[in-house]
């Protein structure tokens, strides 16, 4: 009678218990990684699968077949994700505005527009901007700013189209930036050319 009021082995104790439990806690986690659900936190791959892709280079050349002033596609670092694009309205007319995510995990951003520099500088910075002095990159004079909450801005008069890179990180950014934008020729597009 003994023989038939003795538990199994695996109910004797917590840690049998214990060691039951891990082959199916192992097994959930492989299903929910392969699934997707969660993301591993070895290395960088779980920080890049947060920042959302934007295709630069197509919403310039679509940016360029629509907007009536000339749209330059710069070359960047090899580590900058591209992440942003839009058009905004700059008083009367529209801004391009796309943006990357340095390899450093700060945000810059391209604008490019044929507004004056002072509404431009009002969208990117607020009222509250201040002047910071000028720089000389690509053969080009960019005149800076900054405001309160410590977000820069650079502007430059290209002629036909105002060019301002803008971010909140290292000047080393904004410079290299700057000189891919002032290196890269206007995009050839098939926007209608105006009449009269």
């Amino acid at each position: 009678m003994a023989g038939m009021a003795d538990k199994p082995r695996i109910l004797q104790d917590g840690r049998d218990m214990m060691w039951s439990l891990i082959p199916l806690a192992v097994l959930v986690l492989i299903v929910a990684g392969v699934a997707g659900s969660c993301s591993w936190g070895f290395g960088n791959d779980a920080n890049d699968k947060q920042v959302p892709y934007f295709d630069v280079s197509d919403g310039l050349l679509a940016d360029a077949s629509t907007m009536h002033f000339p749209i330059r596609d710069p070359k960047v670092p090899a580590d900058w994700q591209p992440n942003s694009g839009s058009t905004q309205n700059v008083e009367t007319t529209l801004s391009s505005n796309v943006g990357w995510i340095t390899g450093a995990g700060a945000y810059v951003q391209l604008t490019q527009t044929d507004a004056t520099e002072e509404p431009l500088l009002r969208q990117l910075l607020g009222d509250e901007a201040s002047g910071t002095g000028t720089r000389e990159i690509g053969g080009r004079t960019w005149v800076t700013y900054e405001n309160a909450d410590h977000k820069k801005a650079w502007i430059s008069d290209f002629g036909d189209v105002r060019i301002a890179v803008k971010g909140s990180g290292k000047d080393e950014s904004l410079e290299a930036l700057a000189a891919g934008v002032a290196a890269a020729q206007p995009i050839v597009s098939t926007r209608p050319k105006p009449t009269g």
